[in-house]
């Protein structure tokens, strides 16, 4: 179960990157609960960083809480060689079996000390080229918000690490706690092209793409119902062409992929907090098969529908 949680902040450490892991694994939420955290930003030696706003920021601890910490996380920052002991301190995390997590430019620091060798791995765009570059025994991938290999985590820039923060939560807690921690965040529970191993990058909306946010909050209470795009596009007085069309514009998404993602989604919340059957959770979800359900979890979660919940209780119990 993820408890302690340690920050490794050094010279160059990007605000906003370093706060959205403070956000989420910093907070203290529990008195609304939430689960809580011991957190620690850390430096080698304890000693003072400079942001790259130019602030000094003086972390809690040095490097000591990163060898106890079930989640090591790496902010953006200066994308140089890290320091050795830095390098170690990873290392050790990982070999126990602890998630060790970057941000951004953070994948940097991660690959210097090789955990990203024979690893698919992601950074923000601007610096993928530059990364593949140094360590070309890294698979850069530069089309996704985030990559999720087994307990070695990296994600894109800035707002991707809000997208992977709420993945780990929903692994460790469930899709109910991940979920309400987004909504009190203000920010999206995820965002399409689907969770387990990579989120696709959405396509960004356009100044001609109306909300369709009625829409999708319609489809949210219908997903047991078959719906077409000829019958979504009825319902918002559209022709199917523009609305495929502005559908995508809107969500990143077709109306297809958009629906699959949050019946994949539904059926995660019933296989983690209901005893319901399996072909009671593809009823539920709106798959029209038990054998339907398990095709598309299996492709977009990467485990069977058995397998999740049985992992989901695992770890709960």
């Amino acid at each position: 179960m993820l408890k302690r949680v340690a920050v490794i902040v050094l010279d160059g450490v990007a605000p906003f990157e370093l706060g959205v892991v403070c956000e989420v694994f910093g907070t203290d939420r529990t008195d609304d609960g939430f689960p809580g955290y011991e957190f620690d930003t850390c430096s080698p030696g304890g000693r003072p960083v400079r942001t790259k706003s130019g602030w000094l920021l003086t972390p809690t601890a040095d490097l000591a809480p990163v060898d106890q910490a079930d989640l090591v996380v790496v902010p953006a920052c200066s994308v140089g060689p890290a320091p050795a002991e830095v390098r170690a301190a990873l290392r050790r995390a990982a070999d126990r079996g602890a998630y060790v997590m970057s941000v951004c430019s953070g994948a940097f620091l991660l690959a210097d000390a090789g955990l990203l060798d024979g690893r698919r791995a992601t950074t923000h765009w601007k610096y993928a080229d530059d990364l593949a570059r140094r360590y070309p025994k890294v698979q850069v991938d530069p089309d996704v918000l985030y990559v999720a290999d087994d307990n070695i985590a990296t994600s894109a820039g800035s707002a991707a690490g809000i997208d992977l923060c709420l993945h780990l939560v929903r692994r460790e807690h469930g899709s109910a706690v991940a979920t309400a921690l987004a909504r009190r965040m203000v920010v999206p529970p995820h965002r399409d092209g689907g969770q387990a191993q990579y989120v696709e990058a959405p396509l960004p909306r356009t100044a001609d793409a109306p909300t369709l946010e009625p829409l999708l909050s319609w489809l949210i209470t219908t997903l047991d119902t078959d719906h077409t795009v000829e019958s979504l596009a009825i319902r918002s007085h559209m022709s199917a062409r523009t609305f495929a069309r502005r559908f995508r514009a809107e969500t990143g998404a077709t109306p297809h992929d958009w629906l699959t993602i949050q019946r994949v989604l539904l059926a995660r919340r019933l296989l983690e907090d209901t005893d319901l059957g399996i072909d009671a959770v593809a009823a539920r979800a709106g798959f029209s098969t038990a054998a339907m359900l398990r095709h598309h979890f299996t492709k977009r979660v990467g485990a069977t529908p058995q397998s999740y919940r049985a992992t989901f209780r695992d770890r709960a119990a």
